[in-house]
């Protein structure tokens, strides 16, 4: 690898998702943390606190939403092409709880000139809590410059 510059698929990977972190502030903001990430694949955890349970005394399908729609954003931003949500659907298949650790893990379906489909799936421990999909498109621009440095290689 040259210096500064990510030489393998996964390195380019985690380099893209350090660049879209540090500007991150909704993420970072509801505790998030990423666990995983490689092209094409994503995954992000984070714990149901007081502020994220609903009336009903279970977790607020709007984080879990959230958490799930970040875990495909990293996803679909791997290949170093500036990526957004074109569209976004989520199934709640059981109730979050105070306390549960989420786990969403994203993972690339198709990518096919500027568009992708992936889909994520929100789980507690072994316990399945909602499945998401998300359709992306580019939107041009890299987000780790790959051109020469100028220096040495």
């Amino acid at each position: 690898m040259t210096a500064g510059r990510p030489g393998t698929p996964d390195e380019l990977a985690r380099a893209c998702a350090d660049a879209m972190w540090k500007d991150d502030q909704a993420s970072q903001g509801l505790g998030m943390e990423i666990v995983e990430i490689g092209p094409g694949r994503a995954a992000l955890q984070m714990t149901i606190r007081p502020h994220m349970v609903n009336g009903h005394g279970i977790a607020h399908g709007g984080f879990i939403f959230t958490l799930a729609d970040s875990a495909f954003a990293f996803a679909c931003n791997t290949h170093n092409e500036r990526t957004v949500a074109a569209q976004g659907s989520i199934t709640f298949v059981r109730p979050g709880k105070l306390g549960d650790r989420l786990v969403a893990r994203a993972v690339e379906i198709s990518r096919t000139g500027r568009s992708g489909i992936y889909d994520v799936r929100v789980t507690a421990g072994d316990t399945v809590i909602a499945e998401f999909r998300g359709h992306s498109r580019s939107i041009g621009g890299m987000l780790v410059p790959l051109g020469d440095t100028g220096g040495p290689s």
